[in-house]
């Protein structure tokens, strides 16, 4: 594709993006939980998920800018990973704990698809053949 690279960037900033809305409502304890603030109580804590995901975005970024094979290769080896991270964090974060589930927001539906055209993206490259 033409415009993969670019797809691909737009998509991993977008992500970091996503990182900062909110993922999931818990309605006991009237708090919503986002990539960066991941503590509902000391009992419950997810972390910050928007490390690992800015890391791999940045790294991705850098690798669909440089034309060589070996960040093509790269690129698609992080994407899976990406993907496989957004995954987990879907499942982990929508998980009905105690009895109480928790209102899943727009923002973890939108990580999966980021995480996913990067993929695809990624798995596009535009490489210049040379005879």
């Amino acid at each position: 594709m033409k415009y993969s690279q670019y797809i691909g960037i737009f998509s991993a900033i977008a992500l970091v993006v996503v990182c900062t809305l909110p993922w999931i409502y818990i309605p006991s304890l009237q708090i919503y939980l986002t990539g960066i603030n991941g503590k509902a109580s000391s009992e419950l804590n997810f972390g910050s998920q928007i490390r690992s995901h800015g890391l791999f975005a940045t790294i991705m970024i850098i690798c669909f800018y440089v034309s060589r094979i070996w960040s093509k290769r790269l690129n698609v080896f992080l994407g899976a990973i990406n993907l496989a991270w957004a995954f987990k964090n879907f499942l982990i974060f929508s998980m009905c704990r105690g009895g109480e589930c928790p209102e899943k927001q727009i923002a973890l539906y939108l990580l999966i698809l980021f995480a996913g055209i990067m993929f695809v993206m990624s798995l596009l490259p535009k490489l210049d053949v040379k005879r």
